[in-house]
This record gives C-alpha cells, structure tokens and sequence, in this order.
C-alpha cells in the first residue's frame, strides 16, 4: 500500500479516487446480449450459456432434485452456520417493518401512508471466483419480509450445469423455490423482460461483474428499477494508536481478497501503526490462498497518516466508504460523527465480515461514494409507499379555497374546476 502523510485537503479528491471503471464502454457488446434474449427467449439464453459459462442446459430451472441433492452435499456445519446467518438477518430486518401513518392534517382532511411490497424481484447471485450464498440471504430474507409475490433467483452454472450447494441451500432457507441457471448480462435481461422461464420482474437486486453491472445500468433507464449504482467493493479502516495492527490488517485483507479491483484505504492518527499493520499485511498475506488478488488490490489502495481524529472523520466523511472499520479508543463518539458510509464497524471485535454473513446488518451497501446518497439494501428497498387521502364534506370546505387559489395561480384552471364543483355543490347545498 502506498503512504502518504500528512496531506493536505487539496490533495485528498486524488488520493482517494476509486480504480477507474467505465462501463459505459460495455454498453455495445452488453446490448447484443441484451437484443439477443429479448428475442429469443430461453433458446438465446441456453445458446449465451453454453457461449459464456462453458456449459449446454438442457432445463434452465433448478429442479426439486437438484435442490434435495444439493442439501445432501452439503456440510452440517456449514448449514448450521446459514441457519444462524438467516435468523439473525431476519431478526434485523423484521425489526424494520413500517408501520402504517393516518394523519387529519385539517379538519376533513385525512391523509395516509401504507407499505406496499414490490410484486415481482429479481435476485443476481455471482457464482464466479467465489459462490456468495451469502448474498442469498441478504437479497432473498428482505424480499420474503417484504411480502413479494414473486422472487426470482438467477446464478451463472457451473461446468457441469449444477449449482453450489449453498447457494440451494441458503435459497430454500431464505423461502426462494424458483432458482435459475443463468448468469452475466444474459440474465439480468431475462429478468428485466422475461422469457418462457424466466418471469419479467419489477426491480433487479444483487452484485455482479462489470458486465452485470453494465447490463443494469442499462435496463434500469427504460424497463425496470435496480437497487442501487455498484463498483468494485472497498473497505476503509480509522485506527489510532490503541488499535491492534493483526486485527487492522486483517480487515483490510478480507475486503482486498474480494477482488483486484477492490480498494482498501487505512488511515491513521499513528505512524507506528501504519508501520506495524504493513507488516502485518505481509505476513497475513502469505498465508491466504487469494493472495495474487489481494496483493493486486493493495497496490491501488492508500495508508494515509492525519494529524488527528477529527481529520479522520472530516477525511472519511469525503470518502464514503461502503464499509467503514472504527478501530479508535472513542469509537462510539466517532461515529456520532460519520455522515457518509454504507455501514460501520465499531470497536476492536467487530470485524467487517461479520455484516457480511452473520451479524444480522445487509452486506448489500453503496459503493463509489454512493454513501453519500443511498442508503444499504434494507427492508424498505423491497417495498413501495402508497399514499391515501379522504377528504370529507368538511375538509372540502376546509381547504377548498386555498386549492382553488393555488391553481388559478398555475393557471391550470381544469384542477381549479376539480375543486370548484365539490366547494359549490356544498353551498349549493346549504342554501
């Protein structure tokens, strides 16, 4: 990791700059796939399959054998840990049910808000250097809190046409039964306008590679919603001098073993510390099987020495990390003070990967500084907010003059008559 000390705010916008990713420029090539599934169905998806994944399918769903089959390979231990994983995030995320609003805001006047789940979701599981079952979970027990009608589940296959086992596994125990075997682009298009299959879906969730991410961006600006803008994953670590380097380095390899692309930053109110989590990092490094990928990823990230904690915090607010480690003596007044991050980690023992599997929190968070304006996949990201209002002879009364002023203002003068004809009926009425 690169060191710089000291630098001064003018300084911070390059130092902190995510590794370059334009998707943009996959927009070509992603469109082909796109057009191609938009017409063909669930022959061009077979077709795209057996060109990308390697692999020729002759049913594009997992069956009910498959699933059974996947549940008996699988460890006890490793179902077991699922299992805890789903009751605590289920746990989290019932917690967050919204409650109904009724408000008489005039006289006559009521007005409503009611939560609404999304019908029909589409989950994206990658399945590619490492099969994020986890993801399962975090996608899949919001959406069936929620209460959507249908849950959709597609994942890329493997070179035998099979599915991880934990991913089945965390799928049936999330209450998803509908699992395909598609992946890339190929599969977000199936979602986004359906085929024989596949049922086109209201709103696409979950991570992927940058032809995915691609994909979404693109059927997100006519066909159907996403759930947020995504980039490579990035983890940010505030240590000061009580901090444990072991621990420091260790989260800051969990999150660089994800991907080359990912992005690490540490900053430090220690130069000794900065000293002892590098060294740390090399001996941590041996002994992880990813290590050609975390070491690609720690070559792009940063160790930055500030002058004190609230430099840190004014720093990291100017990141917007998507995981945010507070391993600082007052962490709990630190974060009072982080306005922008997709989640935080307080305190020596709570390590990032704990949100990502079992703590109970949604691993599914804003990347790219999008912290700044999107919140974390919640329970809400499955759900819609419907108002209502009821307005009585009374309310009419109440607020009729003034909605008939506003529109004369607009000059919108079929809206004034809407009002005009309730109001007059009533006087009407009482003369």
């Amino acid at each position: 990791m690169e060191i710089v000390e000291y630098p001064s705010k003018s300084q911070w916008t390059d130092l902190l700059k995510r590794p370059a990713l334009d998707v943009t420029k996959l927009f070509g090539t992603v469109q082909g796939v796109m057009d191609c599934v938009r017409t063909g169905g669930d022959n061009a998806l077979r077709e795209l399959e057996e060109r990308f994944d390697h692999v020729k399918l002759l049913e594009l769903k997992v069956s009910e054998a498959e699933f059974k089959e996947g549940e008996v390979l699988l460890d006890e231990s490793l179902k077991s840990s699922i299992r805890l994983a789903y009751e605590n995030i289920s746990r989290f995320h019932e917690a967050q049910k919204f409650s109904p609003i009724r408000v008489e805001t005039r006289r006559g006047v009521n007005c409503e808000q009611r939560a609404v789940p999304i019908e029909k979701v589409g989950l994206y599981v990658p399945g590619g250097t490492a099969p994020l079952f986890s993801t399962v979970l975090m996608l899949a027990t919001p959406a069936r809190i929620a209460g959507c009608r249908d849950i959709v589940l597609c994942t890329p296959p493997n070179k035998e046409g099979g599915v991880n086992p934990a991913i089945l596994f965390a799928a049936r125990t999330a209450g998803v039964s509908c699992v395909m075997k598609v992946g890339g682009a190929q599969a977000i298009a199936a979602m986004a306008y359906g085929t024989e299959s596949v049922s086109k879906v209201d709103k696409i969730f979950g991570p992927g590679n940058q032809y995915v991410m691609a994909a979404k961006q693109l059927v997100s600006l006519s066909d159907v919603a996403i759930d947020m803008p995504a980039g490579p994953s990035e983890v940010e670590v505030m240590a000061d001098e009580n901090a444990n380097p072991q621990f420091v380095a260790a989260d800051l390899l969990s999150q660089a073993e994800h991907g080359i692309d990912s992005q690490v930053v540490l900053i430090s109110t220690s130069r000794e510390m900065i000293g002892k989590v590098e060294a740390e990092l090399e001996i941590q490094l041996e002994t992880l099987p990813r290590k050609d990928i975390a070491e690609k990823a720690l070559s792009h990230s940063v160790s930055i020495l500030v002058k004190n904690i609230d430099e840190a915090v004014e720093i990291t607010n100017a990141y917007a990390p998507e995981h945010l480690v507070l391993a600082v003596k007052n962490y709990r007044k630190v974060a009072d003070e982080i306005t922008h991050a997709g989640s935080v980690f307080m305190g020596p023992y709570s390590c990032e990967s704990a949100g990502d599997y079992a703590s109970g929190t949604n691993h599914t968070l804003p990347t790219k500084g999008y912290a700044r304006a999107y919140s974390g996949l919640c329970l809400d990201s499955f759900i819609r907010k419907m108002t209502l209002q009821e307005l009585t002879a009374e309310g009419i009364q109440e607020i009729g003059p003034a909605v008939m002023c506003m529109a004369e203002g607009e000059q919108l003068e079929a809206h004034k008559k809407a009002m005009e004809v309730r109001y007059n009926s009533l006087i009407t009425r009482k003369g």
